[in-house]
């Protein structure tokens, strides 16, 4: 009878080594996969709010949902954009960004830092009964910080519709934080540009933008000064990271945190 022969330790040795370079070099490429789905899955749903925006825009005589609307009442769910537009879209999910956790649909004033969606607060609008004076500007007003404006936004105010830019991915965060994922400021990124000296044009803003979670990394800004832009699709945590953006035309496209926040990617972010 021939005996059976078992493995020895040396190969079993050699096999586990294997093993384990095969998962070092898989395992990279299996994240890359899953990212590369939740970053498909994103640009979808960015299309389809943008839409849903277009359906809006026309059923409203041209005028874009405001991001805020500071005059309507703290208990009014339609003081932000995701409640009017929700009727356009019909399906809470499409405003979570894939791949976020605990991340929910915004339905009220009191759950807007939940939101992985944000949209531009060019399109705020308040009057002296909604915001002090000083957070308030006019079209056209060459200030940084503005959080609303004394007229709401229409398409005969875009120059250029196809570059002017109105959602991305946000951070989002518990409440009573500085979180605020339902909106992405237009101009609070232009302080922090390498080139930046003073602003002379609108077209220099830039928002905040990171694959890092700025409202962490900036913890000395207030509130009103970072709603950020997160880019948490194949990020390295040097900015390298993307973010589906929709523009004012309807249309969406990919772009680098490092190319938002230098001002490099051409996009309009202050249209007003």
């Amino acid at each position: 009878m021939s005996k059976r022969r078992a493995f020895t330790l040396i190969e079993l040795l050699v096999v586990i080594a294997i093993i384990a370079i095969l998962a070092a070099i898989l395992f990279p490429v299996f994240n890359r996969a899953k990212d590369a789905a939740k970053k498909t899955a994103a640009m979808t749903q960015m299309k389809q709010l943008g839409i849903g925006l277009m359906m809006y825009i026309s059923d409203n005589d041209g005028v874009y949902v405001p991001a805020t609307n500071y005059d309507a009442a703290l208990e009014n769910p339609e003081r932000i954009w995701t409640v009017p537009l929700f009727t356009y879209v019909k399906d809470k999910r499409i405003f979570v960004a894939p791949g976020t956790s605990n991340s929910d649909f915004a339905d009220n004033w009191e759950t807007r830092h939940r939101q992985s969606i944000g949209y531009s607060d060019a399109t705020a609008y308040s009057t002296l009964f909604g915001l002090p004076a000083e957070k308030i500007c006019l079209s056209g007003e060459v200030r940084l910080g503005c959080s609303a404006f004394y007229s709401v936004a229409s398409e005969n105010i875009m120059r250029f519709p196809a570059n002017t830019a109105l959602f991305a991915v946000t951070p989002h965060g518990r409440a009573g934080s500085k979180y605020r994922g339902f909106i992405i400021s237009a101009d609070n990124g232009t302080s922090f540009r390498a080139d930046f000296t003073t602003f002379t044009d609108l077209d220099q803003a830039v928002p905040l933008a990171s694959d890092r979670d700025l409202v962490l990394e900036l913890d000395t800004l207030t509130a009103a000064e970072l709603k950020p832009i997160l880019a948490p699709y194949n990020r390295t945590g040097k900015d390298d990271g993307s973010t589906p953006v929709v523009f004012a035309d309807g249309h969406a496209k990919s772009y680098s945190a490092k190319a938002i926040g230098n001002g490099g990617s051409g996009i309009i972010w202050r249209f007003r």
